[in-house]
């Protein structure tokens, strides 16, 4: 079968360097080198290929169905290994019958922080996620408090995983070669079970703040509370910092304060 055409629709740019398609699969070794894997977006197979020569359950999941005939007709996994259709519509407690399982994929740029969401949605049930991404993304995902790139993205994952920023990957691996570097990451679940606050007004806290990150903490929160909010009185130092200054710790903080006014109103 000839070889699958690269989609614009579906941001598919085929890597095609074998060493680093290797040193990719390879990132799934550490620390769980006994759990499933799971690869998003195979493509022709070319970290698969790695992929599938280790010992332990391996499937992955495909949107464009010409990948798919391809990696069947080839070979390279057998039909019950593939799954064809959408990440981000799977229910993925049924990919492996409810085990845990490590997420990997060379992962298109247009949808990376889509699938990181989807990981952060099933936290437990993903302890380590690896693959490669757009360089700036990565960037973000690892960046520290105080860091121009520190920013939503760092916060909501980090929360929840420590981030690894791999090596970086230049263009001309790919087919078509894209636009900008990409890099190779390592998420690894945290030891948090529980933030110390409501988890879905974390969320809303962190992406208000961000929304407006060059505004003082006090401007950007009057988009979740009244003018007469008291935190706005009792907390003068802390609202006059910007989301980028503010540890996870510190943010955890601010969302029990916002409950608090939200509670009382």
């Amino acid at each position: 079968m000839k070889q699958v055409r690269p989609k614009k629709n579906l941001g598919q740019h085929f890597l095609v360097d074998l060493d680093i398609a290797r040193r990719i699969a390879d990132t799934v070794d550490e620390p769980f080198h006994d759990l499933p894997v799971l690869e998003v977006g195979p493509g022709m197979g070319v970290m698969t290929q790695y992929l599938v020569q280790k010992p332990r359950p391996l499937k992955v999941v495909e949107i464009d169905r010409e990948s798919v005939e391809y990696l069947t007709q080839n070979s390279v996994l057998t039909a019950q290994q593939i799954i064809s259709g959408d990440f981000l519509r799977m229910n993925l407690h049924e990919v492996f019958g409810g085990q845990q399982f490590v997420l990997t994929g060379n992962y298109p740029y247009d949808i990376s922080s889509q699938i990181f969401f989807k990981m952060l949605d099933n936290k437990d049930l993903i302890p380590c996620c690896t693959g490669m991404i757009q360089h700036e993304v990565a960037l973000r995902m690892a960046a520290a408090p105080g860091n121009k790139q520190y920013g939503i993205l760092s916060v909501l994952i980090q929360a929840w995983y420590d981030v690894e920023y791999l090596f970086t990957v230049e263009p001309g691996v790919f087919n078509p070669p894209p636009k900008v570097q990409s890099a190779v990451i390592r998420m690894t679940r945290n030891s948090v079970t529980d933030l110390g606050c409501d988890e879905q007004l974390f969320r809303r806290v962190v992406k208000a703040t961000f929304n407006q990150r060059r505004k003082m903490l006090r401007v950007s929160l009057r988009q979740l509370l009244p003018k007469e909010a008291s935190v706005f009185t009792s907390y003068p130092s802390l609202l006059s910092l910007r989301p980028e200054q503010l540890t996870i710790p510190q943010f955890v903080e601010l969302t029990n304060l916002v409950a608090e006014d939200l509670s009382a109103q």
